[in-house]
């Protein structure tokens, strides 16, 4: 009985449509590490893709009973259509909902994704910090060398704040949908622990350098002072050599 075949295709359809309902689209996914949330996008894309190649048997089925409704008499029409639209309805409503959360599911790893690119800038820019303080630790010479790497300093820490906003925005939008939220806690609380420890020691370090600054121009003054002053006795003890005149001669602080 074609009647009979035609339910038959229909249920098959219909069993086939709310398997795939409960296995990706019912079931609770959690995604705690990389590695899960990849395969759930895989996933999906692969239920999406299967969804997707089913068309051809929904159009099969939906001719199939459109030309039997044709022949038959109108009593098996009612059933039988309204049959095809609830399956038609299902179909399309179960190709959306994968490709919605498919699409989901891609963003949120495209988030992850940027979230790790952030902060591998921002931790490359803190071994920067971290080997800028080092070659301060110990600066040698005067003034101006001390003040020459006091600047250097201060224009490595001249850092916008933008990638760390950005860490703090996409780091709360994935926690707050439960996606990797102990993973990305974990590294948040490294970064900003590093973040905030480089931060106080380049603070540190500037003051110790405007200190070191202001020590060593209060040493150049006093040598300038002293050597001034040896060169107006330089010049006095050179004119009283070229006059002969004995040291019993002449002023104490001249002896």
């Amino acid at each position: 009985d074609k009647t009979v075949s035609l339910r038959k295709d229909l249920s098959e359809m219909h069993e086939w449509i709310t398997q795939a309902e409960e296995e990706y689209l019912e079931r609770d996914f959690e995604y705690k590490t990389p590695d899960e949330l990849q395969k759930a996008v895989e996933e999906l894309k692969r239920a999406k893709e299967e969804a997707l190649q089913k068309e051809v048997k929904v159009k099969l089925i939906t001719d199939s009973v459109n030309n039997f409704i044709a022949k038959a008499p109108p009593a098996a029409h009612e059933a039988l259509k309204k049959e095809l639209d609830v399956l038609i309805t299902s179909y399309q409503q179960l190709c959306s909902r994968l490709n919605g959360k498919w699409k989901t599911l891609e963003e949120v790893w495209a988030c992850w994704r940027e979230l790790l690119s952030y902060l591998d800038a921002e931790n490359k820019w803190l071994n920067e910090i971290e080997l800028k303080l080092k070659a301060t630790e110990n600066v040698q010479g005067g003034a101006e060398e001390i003040s020459e790497s006091l600047d250097s300093l201060e224009r490595l820490m001249r850092h916008p704040e933008d990638n760390r906003n950005q860490i703090r925005e996409l780091a709360q939008t994935l926690t707050d949908g439960g996606v990797l939220d102990e993973l990305i806690n974990e590294k948040l609380e490294k970064f900003n622990s590093r973040w905030d420890e480089l931060q106080q020691e380049a603070v540190r370090r500037q003051k110790s350098l405007e200190r070191s600054i202001q020590s060593a121009q209060e040493t150049d003054k006093t040598l300038r002072l002293i050597q001034e002053s040896l060169a107006v006795i330089d010049k006095q003890l050179t004119a009283y050599t070229a006059d002969r005149v004995d040291a019993a001669q002449v002023p104490q602080e001249a002896q």
